[in-house]
């Protein structure tokens, strides 16, 4: 018998008679994703079958509410829908090894994470803008549907054939009122907000908000823009002892006009972050567009 492929030791081949899992694709704190086969669809001679599934990860694999974790992570990215956010299958539960998993889409391309490995000078502004608005539509919409996405960084963006993808919801939290039938989880265990992304609240014990999301997609512009994060003097460990004021130079590649308000978004005072996606939106997507913050 031949061994199966590394990190499948504790996976059947295939899962519900279906999906013959292939390989690995990448494994994040909470969960891995791998590539599969759906043998189905190739049985009736889909000439691309395959697909990504997602699972937990040891050890919240084995927590008492993890099917209802993962599904939790299901139902809200199935619910913002939009043409820039990952696209779902199914959600199912293999009885022979008792875990859940989603499937969805197999995405062919490259993450921003490993983009900026290899663009240590920052994207050229026309290509920047190509990955900013999309991204920000995405999450302007994700917010309409009134969910907040609580992980947006470079890993979490990937650039496909067909366009941008933000994806991994599995921080997610949505609003009062939006699925209420949805069990409502803890996610404070876990630990796992990303510090160098994180808004300043958060790690101070905040709750998660649209200005946190608004902080995190900024930090991300910023460093497509620039090549490095805007607080890069610092481990990313050491952001949360920053406080104002903080000097911040503009980015190489971003026009300036755009500075003031890329700028207010990375605010480390919530309060003081008072622009919308959408405005910061429209000054990305017209250059020659100035923005001034309220009272000045």
């Amino acid at each position: 018998m031949t061994a199966p492929p590394a990190g499948l030791d504790e996976l059947p081949q295939v899962l519900v008679g279906r999906y013959r899992i292939e390989r690995l694709l990448g494994a994040g704190g909470m969960g891995r994703v791998y590539c599969a086969r759906d043998l189905l669809h190739e049985q009736f001679g889909d000439p691309d079958p395959y697909i990504a599934l997602k699972l937990l990860s040891e050890p919240y694999a084995e927590a008492p509410d993890a099917s209802a974790l993962l599904f939790s992570e299901f139902a809200l990215t199935r619910h913002v829908h939009h043409p820039n956010v990952l696209r779902l299958h199914s959600f199912e539960v293999d009885t022979e090894c008792r875990r859940a998993f989603m499937s969805m889409e197999l995405m062919r391309g490259l993450g921003l994470d490993q983009l900026l490995c290899e663009r240590p000078l920052g994207l050229p502004w026309r290509e920047l803008r190509d990955i900013a608005l999309p991204l920000l539509d995405a999450l302007d919409h994700v917010h309409r549907r009134r969910v907040l996405h609580g992980d947006v960084k470079p890993s979490n963006v990937m650039l496909t054939e067909d366009g941008v993808r933000l994806f991994d919801f599995g921080l997610a939290q949505a609003e009062a009122g939006v699925l209420p039938g949805l069990a409502h989880l803890s996610r404070t265990r876990f630990n796992a907000w990303t510090p160098g992304y994180a808004a300043p609240e958060l790690l101070d014990g905040g709750p998660l908000s649209v200005r946190a999301d608004l902080y995190a997609v900024a930090c991300v512009i910023y460093e497509l823009a620039d090549g490095q994060h805007p607080w890069r003097r610092l481990p990313a460990n050491q952001v949360r002892d920053l406080r104002p004021p903080l000097e911040l130079s503009v980015p190489r590649q971003l026009p300036k006009r755009c500075w003031p308000a890329l700028r207010c978004a990375l605010a480390f005072d919530p309060a003081a972050r008072d622009i919308t996606l959408g405005q910061l939106r429209e000054v990305l997507a017209d250059a020659g567009t100035s923005w001034r913050k309220r009272g000045r």
